[in-house]
């Protein structure tokens, strides 16, 4: 199974908030940090926001948010959210009664089992999981400055 552009880049934007807790997220650096538009950034945010992962503060100093602690995010409540189908063949869509087989077939169940096995793994994982090097991450996301001497290769 192959996740979306829309999947990533929602989970790096809960990430990007989860490294800075303290502070609300706005789009523009959000979209500056990982080099993707903002039109596609708020586009991902719509159903974030609805499924209550982020929250917005608006106003002139508004921005986003975690809707709810990190640890309490996994990368399924994400992809639930985010991606449209997960069907990895034609056999879990809508139209499978074209297929003869598909009510007896062993590579329908082999494909289900697959899929079951990898939601579960995401259920495993949460947004604290991918944010634990916040420091880290957060400096590489432009949100922290580095120390003097960390920059200038001096030892600390």
């Amino acid at each position: 199974m192959r996740v979306t552009k829309q999947t990533n880049y929602a989970v790096r934007m809960l990430m990007y908030c989860a490294a800075d807790p303290a502070e609300l997220s706005r789009i523009p650096q959000i979209a500056k940090a990982y080099g993707v538009s903002e039109l596609f950034l708020f586009k991902i945010l719509k159903p974030l926001v609805k499924a209550g992962i982020i929250e917005t503060v608006r106003g002139r100093n508004g921005g986003i948010k975690l809707g709810r602690p990190a640890e309490d995010i996994s990368l399924f409540d994400v992809i639930r959210v985010t991606e449209d189908s997960m069907a990895m063949a034609e056999c879990f869509e809508n139209d499978a009664a074209e297929c003869p087989l598909v009510n007896s077939c062993a590579l329908n169940s082999a494909w289900r089992e697959a899929l079951n096995a990898f939601l579960s793994v995401l259920a495993t994982h949460s947004i604290a999981d991918l944010s634990a090097a916040r420091f880290d991450i957060g400096t590489r996301l432009g949100l922290f400055d580095l120390p003097e001497a960390v920059s200038s290769n001096q030892p600390v």
